[in-house]
């Protein structure tokens, strides 16, 4: 089978497309034939060597790929629920991995996967897994007791497009933060207004989706909460703000309700294009551009 790997980190070029023996399933393990693979910015992060310099990254060889749909083809022992032959989708969330979801075939755990509802497809339900899972799982860590007006930044990017939907829908008062001309999307998503400058202090909570730290945490009104995505690098305060470390962890039963709402339209499919696994180096070209509202989606 075919798979992208780095051996090194560095630019487009150090993606290698080689040839591997496919992957066998363990004991409560799935292996997919992959129909479709997100594309996402941890993946340049990867690539470029930021996770290596943290040490967080020590192997030799190391995929790339966190979102991942296919048909399975095997099922080790022990697994139920899931059978050969079914369209599911998957999250692999562990970033020193000889294999990624870029690749032709692909081994997870049986609670990493959930089936694949009908109405969407595999590239439609590669685009969902890490963005909608992280979403979802930042807001259970938000307390709405203390009040429902919640901002979310970046809300029109890959966490914030789906947090907006999803805070709407669990009762959030929501704003989002976004550029001018993201507001109809916004809006439509169910947010109750768009903004494009944060007021300090005007907040229940705050999901950080793009990353703002101080400034973000500023707009937290005292007894609130604040989300941060990247929990190596949380903001402090000497206010009685609760802070929180968002990490996605991959779950069957998360991953099939953002299906299941994504199947129902309650959260939208967002594919800038597809392309060829082999030309991986070009999707993350066009996603290090910015400006994409959607996933590239790469097709072994």
């Amino acid at each position: 089978m075919k798979a992208v790997v780095i051996t090194e980190p560095g630019d487009v070029d150090a993606l290698q497309l080689i040839e591997l023996d496919p992957p066998e399933p363990g004991p409560g393990e799935v292996r997919l034939r992959v129909l479709a693979a997100g594309v996402n910015p941890v993946d340049l992060d990867t690539r470029v060597g930021f996770f290596h310099r943290a040490g967080w990254i020590t192997g030799d060889q190391v995929g790339l790929g966190w979102d991942v749909a296919g048909v399975v083809d095997r099922v080790g022992p022990g697994v139920a629920g899931i059978e050969p032959g079914q369209l599911v989708a998957g999250l692999l969330d562990k970033l020193d991995v000889p294999i990624g979801t870029y690749a032709e075939q692909l081994v997870l755990p049986a609670t990493s996967v959930a089936p694949v509802p009908d109405g969407l497809g595999p590239v439609a339900a590669a685009t969902f897994p890490l963005n909608a899972t992280t979403a979802l799982q930042a807001l259970r860590q938000l307390d709405r007791s203390a009040g429902d007006r919640l901002l979310i930044t970046g809300a029109a990017g890959a966490v914030g497009g789906y947090a907006v939907p999803l805070a709407a829908a669990q009762g959030w008062r929501v704003t989002g933060l976004a550029r001018a001309e993201d507001r109809e999307f916004l809006l439509g998503a169910g947010a109750a207004e768009a903004v494009t400058t944060i007021e300090d202090g005007a907040f229940d909570a705050v999901l950080d989706a793009a990353v703002l730290n101080d400034a973000a945490l500023a707009a937290v009104r005292d007894g609130g909460t604040y989300a941060s995505l990247t929990p190596a690098a949380l903001p402090t305060t000497d206010r009685p703000i609760t802070v929180e470390a968002v990490r996605v962890a991959a779950d069957s039963a998360d991953l099939a309700e953002v299906l299941r709402l994504a199947a129902a339209g309650t959260l939208s499919v967002r594919v800038a294009g597809t392309l060829p696994l082999a030309e991986a180096g070009t999707a993350h070209r066009w996603l290090a551009k910015g400006g994409a509202r959607g996933r590239w989606v790469l097709l072994p």
